[in-house]
């Protein structure tokens, strides 16, 4: 475990994401490992199949982050062009990999199958890059810089990335508490934003829910020390007390007053 806060980034690259053919099953995956390796996921971005673009995209967000993960674009078809993009992202040339080359030909030949200048597209990567497994279909994924370039076929990409969360130095978990309010957004706008002030180490987030009749919220309190969110925490619960209090007072003064509450 490292004390230094990691942070992350996922570039999900496919034509078929932005058209809404295919429905994204990767960022929340990605999400939940990385929460649990207390690395920051920060920023998601989703680009066409386009060299420019990836290029564009790779550049801004491995210059930002500790981290970036991609998926998409890895497979034998004339669009699958992430492999050169990222080759041409950090100035190398994209070559076919000996390692890969094996993996696949021996894979192909052990099925029959011919090992085709298509499919020897997928054992292409930048020259210096290092293997991501692929138990499932074996096509490596690779590791270049703090780029790691995996399929986005869920099935894949969930199985290389096992295996690259075990290779990341664990940063420091993000502690969570929640805390259910019966109010809305709107009573509490105001006063939760004060205590978010107050405690500028905790990130403070509200989901509203609406069951038909009245509106709730459910509030969440995070931060990486326990301490913090229990400060944090202790001030919302005194929030939602006094509100409370304040709508029962008005509440009894319109009663007395033969106004309905």
């Amino acid at each position: 475990m490292t004390s230094t806060i990691q942070t992350a980034a996922m570039l999900a690259i496919g034509d078929e994401l932005l058209s809404g053919r295919t429905k994204d099953k990767n960022i929340g995956h990605l999400a939940d490992l990385l929460t649990v390796a207390g690395i920051d996921l920060k920023e998601v971005r989703i680009v066409a199949d386009e060299e420019d673009a990836i290029v564009e995209a790779l550049n801004a967000l491995r210059s930002k982050y500790t981290y970036v993960f991609t998926s998409g674009g890895i497979g034998p078809t004339h669009d699958d062009i992430t492999a050169d993009a990222v080759s041409k992202a950090f100035g190398v040339p994209c070559l076919h990999d000996p390692d890969a080359m094996k993996l696949l030909g021996d894979m192909y030949a052990g099925r029959g199958l011919d090992f085709t200048e298509a499919r020897q597209r997928m054992a292409r990567m930048p020259e210096g890059s290092r293997h991501i497994p692929n138990p499932v279909s074996t096509a490596p994924g690779f590791i270049i810089g703090n780029v790691h370039v995996m399929a986005g076929v869920p099935q894949v990409f969930q199985a290389m990335m096992a295996h690259v969360i075990g290779t990341l130095p664990a940063g420091q978990r993000v502690l969570s508490r929640s805390i259910p309010c019966p109010f809305g957004e709107g009573d509490i706008g105001t006063a939760l934003g004060a205590i978010q002030k107050a405690h500028p180490d905790t990130s403070i987030g509200s989901y509203p829910h609406f069951d038909g009749i009245r509106f709730s919220t459910e509030l969440i309190v995070r931060a990486r020390d326990q301490a913090v969110v229990d400060a944090a925490a202790a001030d919302v619960e005194v929030m939602i007390a006094t509100l409370r209090s304040e709508k029962d007072a008005a509440a009894k003064r319109d009663l007395g007053t033969g106004e309905v509450a």
